[in-house]
């Protein structure tokens, strides 16, 4: 028996994100610091092999989002008062079954809230993941409405238009207002998706004449309107309601991957730098420490090559010896000069550690170690470019490339805060 199309779309979506959380070049430590993204991607999976689909409600603050809400459960579940923005954080809870899924509904701070940066961010947060996006007016649209659902609309989720308390209009300026809120939303929401609604009626005065001919009157409060709403509702999920789910799905993850890709750049870059100072400052005290002439530079060298390793392993490109060691003498030769002039200091400090019985090994293991410091950190910086762009110069070369960065440090500055901290390692 054939899979149904939207029971595909959902096993597609699933693989995709696991793939995305099970990528096995991702190193530890960049997982790690990853841990919040992911656990979005484990919650979306978990929604989505579970059949779940969330209906958001969204709009200003007092336009009767948790009336409707409980207009459509039938039950006071969500926070309803007369108070300026009664809903501060998320609420939600289940509802019903509809073509199989289980549908929750989401209530959501109103988007012009007291310390409304905040609960805006979060309305919107709920909205973008939502399968189905209630926006809910009272009037026309306002301009923070408008902006706010052009914003959502960019999200691509499917949206009904809602105005409620639509009991405070007469029919023909309902009918009126009705047609406006089509205009104003004309190419984000279908015109069928614009209704209205009357969550929570106001009282009203009934008079009514018994059989003797008297008045006889009384303050009712109509039943809710929301058999539309709740129509065009499950109309909606029943025809669509899985393939929207995975298409959102696919949607959200699109947008997270990206950002996890920013945020991946950004954390490999940090591990990165952390990792070449650390290298660049052990160099520094090994030479600083090593007393004897010339071995150092040897042991500097080896230094550098599994700098170059490590990185490799943070970038997911593993790099091995030799070819790191190849990249060291592609980097030297770039910077010839400059590396010449450290390592001819080094050559001469590490002689004067020799012949100078003590004297002077606090200054010139200051001096080389400073200077070991800069050569590691400076292959370092280099060797992290190449493997940021996949193991490749680009089209540039190397030498633009070491050029570049060379013109970016400050290499008085690096020299100097290099001696102090080798300095303090090697006291204590």
């Amino acid at each position: 028996m054939p899979i149904p199309a939207q029971d595909r779309h959902l096993a597609l979506t699933v693989d995709s994100l696991r793939a995305l959380v099970d990528d096995p070049a991702l190193p530890p430590e960049v997982r790690r610091a990853l841990e919040p993204e992911f656990r979005q991607i484990e919650s979306l999976i978990a929604k989505l092999e579970h059949g779940e689909l969330h209906v958001a409600v969204f709009g200003r603050v007092s336009v009767g989002k948790s009336a409707l809400l409980n207009a459509l459960i039938g039950e006071p579940r969500f926070t309803v008062g007369v108070l300026h923005g009664t809903t501060v954080t998320r609420e939600s809870c289940n509802w019903q079954h509809i073509a199989g899924s289980g549908v929750h509904l989401i209530d959501t701070p109103g988007i012009n809230e007291v310390d409304g940066q905040t609960r805006e961010r979060l309305a919107r947060e709920v909205a973008g993941r939502a399968d189905l996006v209630i926006f809910v007016v009272d009037g026309d649209l306002t301009t923070i409405e408008a902006a706010a659902l052009r914003e959502l609309s960019a999200t691509r989720r499917p949206m009904l238009l809602v105005l409620n308390k639509a009991d405070r209009f007469m029919r023909s300026e309902r009918e009126a207002l009705l047609t406006i809120l089509r205009a104003h939303a004309a190419g984000i929401v279908r015109p069928e998706h614009v209704l209205s609604a009357s969550a929570l009626p106001a009282p009203q005065r009934v008079i009514r004449i018994d059989a003797h001919g008297h008045e006889q009157e009384s303050i009712e409060t109509p039943a809710a309107d929301i058999e539309a709403l709740r129509k065009t509702i499950f109309d909606v999920l029943a025809s669509e309601g899985k393939t929207l789910s995975a298409l959102n799905a696919g949607l959200f993850a699109g947008r997270l991957s990206d950002e996890l890709g920013r945020r991946l750049t950004e954390v490999r870059a940090g591990v990165a730098d952390q990792l070449i100072r650390n290298y660049a400052l052990g160099k520094g005290v090994a030479v600083g420490l090593n007393p004897v002439p010339l071995a150092d530079l040897a042991a500097a060298v080896g230094l550098d090559i599994a700098l170059i390793m490590h990185l490799g392993h943070v970038y997911g490109l593993p790099v091995t010896k030799a070819e790191a060691g190849e990249l060291v003498l592609k980097i030297a030769g770039q910077i010839a000069a400059l590396m010449g002039a450290i390592w001819g200091v080094n050559v001469l400090a590490s002689a004067l550690k020799g012949i100078s019985a003590g004297l002077s090994t606090a200054l010139t293991a200051g001096a080389q170690g400073a200077l070991a410091y800069f050569a590691t950190y400076l292959t370092g910086r280099a060797a992290q470019a190449y493997l940021a762009n996949g193991k490749s110069w680009g089209t540039r070369g190397p030498k633009r490339v070491v050029e570049d960065i060379l013109q970016s440090l400050d290499r008085d500055s690096i020299l100097r805060d290099a001696r102090t901290e080798i300095l303090a390692k090697l006291r204590g």
